[in-house]
C-alpha cells in the first residue's frame, strides 16, 4: 500500500491491482475515517477528499494503513440486469479477437457477473469489472468522432455503457435501453461502485428515447433580462460537492471567493447562485427594482436609464430601477467578473445546485440573448455598502506565481523535467476553458513509460499528457484520468486561477514533497 498526496485536501492510496481497490472502497465506505469527505475509486487507487479542518493526510494513512483488505472477494452489491440487443459495430472482430465465435461471444459476456468498479470520463459511464478472462479486448487504434447513448461496449478488461452520445474508443457489442444517467432520479447514476451486473439478450433494438417538448414558463418579476451575454456567462453557486463517485465533477464558480463577496455585499447567503461573466461584454435589463454587485475581475459598469448613461463602480452594492440596463466592460485585469443580484438567480436547480457543468451538461445551459433570469425573494440581511478588498490579479503577458504540492506522480518525470517544471514560465493558451487550463512551454519528459491506470482526480490537478504539455483542472474537470498529475494548485491558489486570462504565464513554486510508500 502507497499513501500519495493529492492536493490539499485529498490522499491517493495505491494498492496492487482492481480487486484490492474495490475491497478497500468498500472497506473506507463501511466505515469512513473522521474528517472524510469523498471517496473516488479507480482501477488500483482510492482516492480520499477530506476537510483539513479535522484530520490530516498523515492521520488518514495511520486509518488506511490498518486496514484489512480481502482480495477476491465476491461481489454482494445489488445486481442490476442491462437488457443488450447484440448488433454492435465491432461484434465480429471482438469475437475474432477473443479467438470465439459470435454466439459463443454473446453468451460469454451475458453469463458474466461485472462490477461496478468505478466511474468516470462521463457521469453515469459506470467502468465494469468483469470475471470471465476471454473477454480482454484493445480499444480501437482510432476513437470513433461519435458513439450513440446506449451503446454496450468492452475495452481491456473493463465493461461499460456510454449514457450519452460522445467520442469514444471502446469496441461496441450492442444497444441497450436502460438510462445510465437521469438527472430526475433520485439516484441520477443507474451503476454505483459496489453494485454488480448481468446483461441479457434481448431480441428487439432498443427505441430511440423522444426528449420531452420544452416548457417556456412565464417569468415574474423581477428578473434579470439578458440583453448581450457576452464572450460567455454562466450562472454559478457552490456547485455540487460529493458527487465524484458518479462521475460528476464539483463544478461551481471558479472564483469561489468572488461568488461570495459579490453575494456579501447584497446581502445574500454566500451560495447564491449568481452570473459569471468572463472577459465582459455582458449586457442585462432589470424587470422589477434590484439590487447588483460585481467582483472578481475588476471591469467598468455603465447603467443606462430612459434620461442618462453613467458608471457605477465595482465592489460595491448598486440598485438598478426597473427598465436600466447594465453593460459589464471587459476587465483590464484578471479573466472572470461575479454579478450578483440580492435574493439570487432562482432558475431550477439540478442535482441541488443551480450551476452549470460544461464537461457533463448538467445545469442551465449557458446564457443567451433574451433569457428571463428569475430573481429569489429579498434576504433579510442588509446591503453592505462599503467597498471589498480588491486582488491583484494578472493581465494578459503579466506573470502569476502558483504554489502547488508535487504528486502524486512527480515521480513518474526525470529530474530535469521537474527542474523545468518549477522554473520555466508556462504560457497560459486560448484553448483554455473551466475544464482545464492548458500550457504551453518546453515539454515535461517521462521517467516511467506506458499508460497510467486512471484514478481519481482534484481540482487543480495539474495532468501531463503524452505531449509533455501541463493541463490544470479547472472546477469542470474529469473526476478520472489516465495521465499522470504532477502536482497540484495548493488550496489558497484555486480561486486565482480561474482569473489567469490567455497569454499571461505562470510560475510554479513547489511547496512540499512527494509521497512516501508504506
Amino acid at each position: 500500500m502507497r499513501f500519495l498526496p493529492c492536493g490539499s485536501d485529498g490522499l491517493l492510496v495505491e494498492v496492487a491491482d482492481l480487486d484490492e481497490a474495490l475491497a478497500l472502497h468498500a472497506s473506507l465506505t463501511a466505515g469512513p475515517p473522521p474528517g472524510t469527505t469523498e471517496l473516488v475509486p479507480a482501477a488500483r487507487t482510492v482516492l480520499i477528499r477530506f476537510q483539513p479542518l479535522l484530520t490530516s493526510a498523515a492521520t488518514l494513512a495511520a486509518a488506511v494503513r490498518d486496514r484489512s483488505l480481502s482480495r477476491g472477494a465476491t461481489a454482494t452489491g445489488t445486481l442490476v440486469e442491462i437488457p443488450v440487443h447484440y448488433d454492435g459495430e465491432d461484434l465480429a472482430e471482438v469475437a475474432r479477437t477473443c479467438g470465439i465465435d459470435v454466439p459463443d461471444l454473446v453468451r460469454r459476456h451475458t453469463a458474466a457477473t461485472w462490477t461496478v468498479a468505478f466511474t468516470g470520463f462521463a457521469p453515469g459511464f459506470a467502468y465494469l469489472a468483469g470475471d470471465d478472462p476471454v473477454l480482454d479486448v484493445p480499444r480501437r487504434g482510432t476513437p470513433r468522432t461519435t458513439i450513440p447513448a446506449g451503446s454496450v461496449a468492452l475495452a481491456g478488461r473493463f465493461g461499460g455503457i456510454y449514457p450519452r452520445a460522445s467520442p469514444g474508443g471502446w469496441r461496441l457489442l450492442g444497444r441497450t435501453s436502460a438510462t445510465t444517467w437521469d438527472v430526475e432520479r433520485a439516484e441520477p447514476a443507474l451503476l454505483r461502485p459496489g453494485m454488480r451486473v448481468r446483461f441479457v439478450e434481448t431480441p428487439e433494438p432498443p427505441v430511440p428515447a423522444v426528449p420531452p417538448p420544452v416548457r417556456c414558463e412565464p417569468v415574474e418579476a423581477p428578473f434579470l433580462e439578458v440583453v448581450a451575454p457576452g464572450a460567455q456567462t454562466l450562472v454559478q453557486d457552490l456547485g455540487r460537492p460529493g458527487r465524484s463517485a458518479e462521475g460528476l465533477s464539483r463544478s461551481g464558480a471558479l472564483d469561489r471567493a468572488a461568488l461570495r463577496r459579490a453575494n456579501r455585499l447584497v446581502g445574500n447567503a454566500p451560495d447564491l447562485a449568481a452570473l459569471e461573466v468572463v472577459a465582459g461584454g455582458l449586457r442585462v435589463r432589470a424587470h422589477g427594482r434590484l439590487v447588483l454587485a460585481l467582483t472578481g475581475a475588476p471591469a467598468e459598469l455603465t447603467v443606462t436609464t430612459p434620461t442618462a448613461t453613467f458608471p457605477v463602480a465595482a465592489d460595491r452594492a448598486f440598485a438598478l430601477d426597473a427598465g436600466e440596463e447594465l453593460l459589464v466592460g471587459s476587465p483590464a485585469h484578471g479573466l472572470r467578473s461575479v454579478l450578483a443580484v440580492r435574493g439570487g438567480l432562482a432558475v431550477t436547480p439540478v442535482l441541488g445546485s443551480r450551476s452549470t457543468d460544461l464537461l457533463s451538461g448538467t445545469g442551465p445551459d449557458p446564457v443567451r440573448a433574451g433569457n428571463h433570469l428569475p430573481v429569489g425573494p429579498s434576504p433579510r440581511s442588509p446591503v453592505t455598502l462599503g467597498t471589498a478588498a480588491v486582488q491583484d490579479l494578472p493581465a494578459g503577458g503579466e506573470v502569476v506565481e502558483i504554489d502547488v504540492r508535487l504528486g502524486p506522480r512527480d515521480d513518474w518525470f526525470t529530474t530535469g523535467a521537474l527542474d523545468r517544471f518549477a522554473t520555466q514560465e508556462w504560457t497560459v493558451t486560448p484553448r483554455s476553458n473551466r475544464v482545464g487550463l492548458r500550457l504551453d512551454g518546453e515539454p515535461l519528459e517521462r521517467r516511467v513509460p506506458g499508460e497510467l491506470p486512471s484514478e481519481g482526480t482534484v481540482p487543480g490537478a495539474i495532468q501531463v499528457p503524452p505531449d509533455g504539455r501541463p493541463v490544470v483542472f479547472g472546477a469542470d474537470h474529469p473526476v478520472t484520468g489516465g495521465y499522470p498529475v504532477i502536482a497540484c494548485v495548493a488550496a489558497h491558489h484555486l480561486d486565482l486561477l480561474a482569473q489567469v486570462p490567455p497569454g499571461a504565464r505562470m510560475r510554479f513554486r513547489p511547496t512540499t514533497p512527494g509521497g512516501t510508500s508504506a
